[in-house]
């Protein structure tokens, strides 16, 4: 499993190479659905960090922050990046499986048509944000959750 804001560097440099816009909103929605065909696919998460639900849909918090101030504009590629022990660092995606990036991209192109709306429609019409969301509660929205309407359906 990875850390999210690994996995989230990953997309955006993935999106940004493919000229396809990400913005903070549709970032989130496809961490759900990428955290989704992992458990379809290798019945693992992607990544260890939680998924809650929000009125606008699943969100990953920690990537939410890293992210929030840039607003609904696209947010650029990112080269350099502090880590958690206050080094900044050159962004390395080979920190990711071969394998793992052709999962993501997978997801990245089912959707980059897709605006960030369509998204968050999509993911309202679906059983884990709907059984999590409480107007104001940020509930977790489970890998368990996940798995079953996923995989199990």
């Amino acid at each position: 499993m990875y850390d999210v804001l690994d996995v989230c560097r990953y997309i955006i440099s993935y999106s940004q190479d493919n000229r396809y816009s990400i913005s903070n909103l549709k970032l989130q929605k496809l961490l759900y659905l990428i955290q989704a065909y992992f458990l379809i696919c290798i019945n693992k998460p992607c990544f260890k960090d939680k998924i809650e639900a929000w009125s606008f849909g699943p969100v990953v918090p920690k990537a939410y922050r890293e992210y929030k101030s840039f607003g609904s504009s696209s947010i650029p590629k990112q080269r350099w990046y502090i880590k958690p022990s206050g080094e900044t660092s050159l962004f390395d995606d080979y920190d990711i499986k071969k394998a793992d990036k052709e999962r993501i991209n997978a997801v990245i192109d089912q959707f980059k048509n897709n605006s960030a709306t369509d998204l968050v429609k999509i993911t309202h019409a679906q059983d884990p944000w709907k059984n999590a969301y409480k107007e104001g509660k940020n509930k977790e929205i489970t890998t368990e959750a996940i798995r079953r309407y996923f995989v199990d359906e």
